[in-house]
């Protein structure tokens, strides 16, 4: 099966099933998807490995449990019902462990093209028929 057959949703589920070993081990990070013809391209993790804090380097902490990366991915699926109309572009779940609970934060970024425009709309002069174009 080709992944243009796949919907969006099950393309975010595999991915969050390919990464699941790497996120066991964060704690904190953002999980990127690139999606071009409403086909997830590429993805993966943004993390800090190490963060300091007064002045001491501390190692992440343990990592993600089983229900965290339950209760992630299934936040992530909810997040498609709010993508509206594109079909190019990239979704950003920021992620965090606070007091045993995780937080996420998603940004959607749409992405569209002039070049294409321009194919599906009449070239007109765009100045001189809004009455913006100069006189001379």
């Amino acid at each position: 099966m080709k992944t243009e057959q796949l919907s969006l949703a099950r393309q975010l589920d595999l991915v969050f099933k390919e990464l699941d070993q790497e996120l066991s081990g964060l704690d904190s990070g953002v999980v990127f998807v690139q999606i071009r013809n409403n086909v997830i391209g590429k993805f993966g993790i943004r993390h800090n490995p190490i963060t300091g804090k007064d002045g001491r380097m501390e190692m992440e902490g343990e990592g993600l449990n089983h229900a965290q990366l339950a209760s992630f991915r299934a936040m992530a699926l909810e997040t498609l019902k709010f993508k509206r109309n594109w079909t190019h572009g990239e979704i950003s779940y920021d992620f965090t462990v606070r007091q045993g609970m995780i937080m996420i934060d998603a940004t959607m970024e749409s992405n569209y093209n002039m070049a294409n425009l321009m194919i599906r709309y009449p070239r007109t002069n765009t100045y001189l028929d809004s009455g913006m174009g100069s006189g001379s």
